[in-house]
């Protein structure tokens, strides 16, 4: 990035800030699956039962994984699932909630 040598005994973090650059890795995925969210929830097909997390049968042992609804609603800001799910008929809006939520850098 900085053409630093190996042997600099730089952290990461005092090169991005030499740079004026943020980490952005785990924005892109969210940003990423929001968008994908949204694609899959204005179908209605089967992505849609799965990302919602209504599937019969009984549940798998140990910790539950977390799901894409959870990550996305703490990450697009205060409101429930339900919401979010209301927020996606709407194109326009979807796209302003995920923007929004990308410039703020969660």
């Amino acid at each position: 990035m900085l053409r630093i040598p190996w042997t600099g005994k730089k952290t990461n973090e005092r090169v991005l800030n030499e740079a004026n650059k943020r980490r952005s890795l785990v924005r892109t995925i969210r940003k990423r699956q929001a968008t994908f969210l949204g694609h899959v929830m204005r179908r209605g097909k089967l992505e849609h039962l799965v990302t919602t997390g209504k599937f019969e049968g009984k549940r798998s042992r140990g910790r539950q994984r977390e799901k894409i609804m959870d990550g996305l609603a703490t990450w697009l800001g205060p409101g429930k699932v339900s919401d979010i799910l209301a927020t996606v008929k709407d194109r326009d809006l979807w796209r302003d909630m995920i923007a929004n939520a990308y410039k703020q850098g969660n």
